[in-house]
């Protein structure tokens, strides 16, 4: 796994198209990419008050879009003018219970969205790598105990939000296929871009606020002072901080546009970096998939004062599956990867976030200071160490920059 010195030679002064940038998991990757020195356009919905996009950047910044990936003129006439590089696909309708709700425009911001994505893509000469950020849910899920999904399993999710992003994964590879297959390439007039799909979900940490996913429930419910109500206690899932997979995917994007260190910056080993283009299921240990209940009783100890939960179980909700688990084989084998915190550092990452947001501190700085603490750790040892400390204290963050 490459380190933060190495993706800053890569990315510093890169051009990178980010679809979904004011989104939880797309906010981390924006201030990530500027850390990493990149030249950032972002296209998204409009930004909500109070969410985090808004609190890490008060003032839009420059390179910010507002815009629907539904609307395929406006997104390739912007694409057409930020010609990037690199193009990292987030934006999506990513909540389940949103999906029964509203399914057809599920299905045509995840599914047509992908299309009017890649389309655009064809017409822009400069992209060299593209990731399509979908979900661990696109498996046919049987609720097996036990069984860890590889990638090579049948794509067949069963909810409007699972099955739309099944259909991404599944179109991104005709796609790739059909038009940017190197081998149709004609007279070495075009590097064709190289593309991946990235399998990652249940992802926690600071800045989410989104309706119906356990994390922010649980902040709204104990900033009010309230018992936190857990739906589904008893499902498994397997629970990453955020940094975790944005770290992957800026690994992706990087070598399978051909990065090797110590190449200059406008140098591409296109015979190196084929190997990347696939697709990757992104997730932590095994033995960190754990019970809903058994996360929520992390938050609660970190929390603190008096936090507590109980079973709020609904007859006759929606679907959704009772046990999801990832075998990450062949992200270690390609990447040398291995998660760098545990589910219990993830929480109190987590929970260290939303302190200090409750309490008011600067959040672009303090989440600053997280990605930093991430990208110094040693593989956790450090941090285990601050762990065996009070639940409630804060690890103390390095503040230099990186």
């Amino acid at each position: 796994m490459i380190g933060f010195s190495d993706l800053k030679e890569f990315y510093k002064g890169r051009r990178v198209f980010v679809s979904g940038h004011n989104g939880f998991k797309g906010s981390w990757l924006t201030l990530l990419l500027e850390e990493l020195g990149a030249e950032v356009y972002g296209y998204s919905l409009p930004a909500k008050e109070g969410e985090l996009f808004s609190i890490l950047y008060p003032t839009p910044p420059a390179y910010s879009f507002e815009g629907d990936v539904r609307n395929y003129e406006q997104l390739r006439s912007l694409m057409e003018w930020a010609r990037p590089e690199l193009v990292f696909h987030l934006a999506a309708q990513p909540i389940v219970r949103e999906s029964y709700l509203f399914p057809r425009e599920t299905y045509e911001t995840n599914v047509m969205g992908t299309v009017n994505l890649l389309e655009s893509i064809r017409h822009i000469p400069t992209v060299r790598s593209v990731l399509n950020v979908t979900t661990d849910k696109v498996y046919e899920n049987n609720d097996m105990e036990h069984h860890a999904f590889t990638e090579e399993e049948k794509l067949d999710g069963f909810d409007p939000y699972s099955n739309s992003k099944s259909c991404s994964e599944i179109l991104t590879h005709s796609y790739q296929k059909s038009f940017f297959n190197e081998e149709k390439e004609e007279d070495g007039q075009r590097v064709l871009p190289r593309i991946s799909t990235a399998r990652a979900g249940n992802v926690i940490g600071g800045g989410d606020f989104a309706k119906d996913r356990i994390i922010p429930d649980a902040v709204r419910a104990v900033v009010r002072g309230q018992k936190i109500g857990v739906r589904n206690p008893y499902s498994v899932r397997p629970y990453q901080h955020v940094l975790e997979p944005l770290l992957v995917y800026l690994e992706i994007a990087a070598r399978q546009a051909g990065y090797v260190k110590g190449l200059s910056k406008e140098t591409f080993s296109y015979p190196e970096g084929k190997r990347y283009a696939s697709q990757y299921n992104v997730g932590p240990s095994v033995e960190d998939a754990i019970h809903t209940g058994e996360l929520v009783g992390l938050f609660t100890e970190f929390w603190g004062d008096g936090a507590s939960w109980e079973n709020t179980a609904e007859k006759n909700a929606p679907h959704e599956a009772g046990f999801l688990q990832l075998s990450t084989e062949k992200l270690r084998k390609t990447f040398h990867w291995e998660p760098r915190y545990t589910v219990r550092e993830a929480v109190k990452e987590t929970v260290d976030w939303y302190k200090a947001w409750n309490e008011g501190e600067d959040m672009r700085a303090f989440s600053k200071k997280q990605i930093s603490h991430f990208f110094h750790l040693s593989l956790g040892e450090c941090y285990h160490n601050e762990l065996k400390g009070k639940a409630g204290e804060r690890p103390g963050y390095s503040s230099g920059n990186q």
